[in-house]
């Protein structure tokens, strides 16, 4: 497995595995153990997705030592605020069954996100987490943040997949030191993602998937990955990404790929802002 070194020298496996809409914490359990059996050390869970507690029990009944784990949460929007975020680190501990975090993200650009991050450089500096960050941060918050806190931000974790690439943005983190992490990989299907044939030919010269060459794109960009099965033969087949590697002129044709647009939704969207920072978790 290849590592990244974040903005602070710890080191982050670039490929992981996300347990994002796997509520049922059997299944989520199951698919954490499947997944740390075949070869993944990084698990990438929120408070938002109801199974942290889930991640724990594999944490605890997997057989592999704390310190080969690498643990991603990220705090809620109805957890914004110094106080709020405070005891929410102390619950997501809890749950995880562990006496730290290894990188600890704000989920959303929304509410007191500054008194959130403030919570978590105190968490960081007094050991209970590794390293700290943002999610969905797009580039006019993000810029915003980094130029008000004390700690730079070692990741944000945004939506990045081949239809939208996040060209920009990816060169705005790099400006600031902050690694790019991708949220929806493969887009969760959409465009026809696992039959593009671009990917599939590509795939062809390798024995590789559609996926596979979608994962390995990122991969070579420089951006952690986290994808997401509950299928442990695609587990296998998505971590086993290392042995082949993409020439200039198939990079360039899936490039060719981007739409520069977000195939989910907004977050500059009203309708879509009133209807995320109304969840409660």
């Amino acid at each position: 497995m290849k590592d990244v070194i974040l903005n602070n020298g710890v080191k982050m496996p670039v490929l992981g595995y996300g347990v994002y809409q796997i509520p049922d914490l059997q299944e989520c359990e199951r698919c954490v153990l499947d997944a740390i059996s075949v070869g993944y050390r990084s698990i990438d869970t929120a408070q938002a997705y109801g199974n942290e507690q889930a991640v724990g029990n594999a944490i605890v009944k997997c057989g592999v030592p704390r310190e080969e784990l690498f643990i991603t949460t990220k705090i809620w929007i109805s957890n914004a605020g110094y106080e709020k975020a405070k005891e929410s680190i102390q619950m997501s501990l809890k749950k995880l069954q562990t006496d730290y975090i290894d990188l600890l993200l704000i989920h959303q650009p929304f509410n007191d996100y500054y008194g959130t991050y403030r919570a978590m450089e105190e968490a960081y500096k007094e050991g209970k987490v590794r390293a700290i960050g943002v999610s969905n941060f797009y580039p006019d918050r993000f810029i915003d943040i980094c130029k008000y806190v004390e700690t730079i931000p070692a990741i944000n974790q945004v939506e990045t997949h081949v239809f939208h690439q996040q060209v920009k943005a990816h060169e705005i983190m790099k400006k600031y030191g902050t690694q790019m992490e991708s949220w929806g990989p493969f887009a969760e299907g959409k465009n026809d993602f696992f039959t593009n044939n671009v990917l599939v030919t590509i795939g062809k010269t390798y024995d590789k998937s559609a996926a596979q060459v979608a994962l390995r794109f990122l991969i070579q960009k420089d951006i952690v990955v986290i994808p997401k099965t509950t299928h442990k033969d695609r587990m296998i087949q998505n971590i086993d990404v290392f042995d082949f590697e993409l020439t200039q002129e198939e990079m360039e044709k899936v490039s060719e790929l981007d739409q520069e647009e977000t195939l989910f939704f907004s977050h500059r969207d009203p309708d879509m802002v009133e209807f995320i920072t109304s969840l409660e978790r």
